[in-house]
């Protein structure tokens, strides 16, 4: 984990609840600082949709919990039953996103023992600390995962683009490989949270426009790509070097890899509109690609019990190439097509 702008904004956060509990003369203001922490979300739509369940949840629960302080006071026993009853009605609503904060809630008005004013005041205590969670969230430094997620898309290509072109001549060390493998997958997750925080964005928080459709599409074949380069370095960390084979197959190989990242770079630059639209070079490698697995095949037929595993490689080289010359029309109908409804088809699939 690294320093960032929603690790200050907690603590901005925290640090509001706790001057507003004290403002107000509340005992108790560290509860609205642990629920300052657990409100704090990575994007404007999660923080808003986390303070409606939240407000929904935590009301219910402090009920709740004030009735069985009324009937049963404060034991052990009874906390805990009241527990499991509110986790199994967040999971029922479909907010388990909310059990952590509203089961504090529980046990802190319990603790009243049916004393509502007490439970009133604890209660209040974790609601100052939502709504200083998602007023600092939406007023300073505001989340903004399309950023987040272009900038990062270029680290991950780079990551990549090093591991590709050294996989098959094994330039690199192999624990330097496994590292930068591992930052990699990382990587890629990563950029699979932030896909996830652009749709819930675009499509619950507003009607996304036709640009942001566009954009939206775009990026999930990019994310799809990635995804499948890295199945390539699986592949030849996997079956590659445990096969059979002459030196030319691993200049073949390894040349194929060179052009597969090479045409990769060369969508992302022409996606940024830094290159002119042409999607020549990449019929060219398909039909290459081609000629590239027919020959790996027809040296698997003549060695099948030594260089079968190769054919596993090839295909997920193919398949990394197929993604590509996805990636490759969508870029040119992004600059070029204006035509929604297609759009919207290729965002379903």
């Amino acid at each position: 984990m690294t320093f960032g702008a929603r690790m200050l904004k907690t603590g901005i956060a925290v640090t509001l609840a706790l001057y507003i509990s004290k403002w107000l003369h509340l005992s108790s203001p560290t509860i609205s600082a642990i629920a300052a922490i657990f409100a704090m979300q990575p994007s404007i739509y999660r923080s808003w949709r986390y303070f409606l369940e939240q407000l929904q949840t935590n009301t219910l629960g402090a009920v709740l919990a004030l009735i069985a302080g009324l009937v049963f006071s404060n034991e052990p026993i009874a906390v805990g039953l009241v527990c499991i009853i509110v986790i199994m009605i967040c999971l029922k609503l479909k907010m388990g996103d909310t059990i952590g904060l509203t089961l504090v809630t529980v046990i802190v008005v319990m603790e009243a023992s049916g004393q509502w004013q007490f439970a009133l005041t604890r209660f209040s205590l974790s609601l100052i600390g939502i709504v200083s969670a998602f007023l600092i969230n939406v007023l300073l430094f505001p989340p903004k995962p399309k950023v987040q997620f272009t900038d990062q898309i270029e680290t991950t290509f780079d990551q990549m683009s090093l591991l590709m072109r050294t996989a098959i001549s094994a330039e690199i060390k192999e624990n330097i490989f496994r590292d930068k493998k591992r930052e990699l997958e990382d990587s890629i997750k990563s950029l699979s949270d932030k896909y996830k925080l652009l749709e819930e964005e675009q499509k619950k928080m507003k009607r996304a426009t036709f640009s942001q459709t566009r954009h939206l599409v775009v990026y999930k074949q990019m994310l799809n790509t990635l995804r499948k380069g890295r199945e390539v370095l699986d592949a030849v960390e996997e079956h590659y070097f445990q096969s059979e084979r002459p030196e030319e197959m691993d200049r073949n190989f390894d040349h194929q890899l060179e052009k597969l990242i090479k045409l990769h770079e060369h969508v992302l630059l022409k996606f940024e509109d830094k290159l002119k639209p042409n999607s020549v070079e990449a019929d060219i490698l398909l039909e290459e690609s081609d000629k590239f697995i027919k020959q790996v095949l027809d040296y698997v037929a003549e060695q099948p019990e030594s260089s079968l595993r190769l054919s596993i490689v090839a295909s997920t080289m193919y398949d990394y190439g197929y993604q590509l010359e996805r990636l490759n029309r969508l870029v040119e109908h992004y600059h070029k097509s204006d035509d929604e409804a297609l759009w919207l088809s290729w965002l379903k699939r």
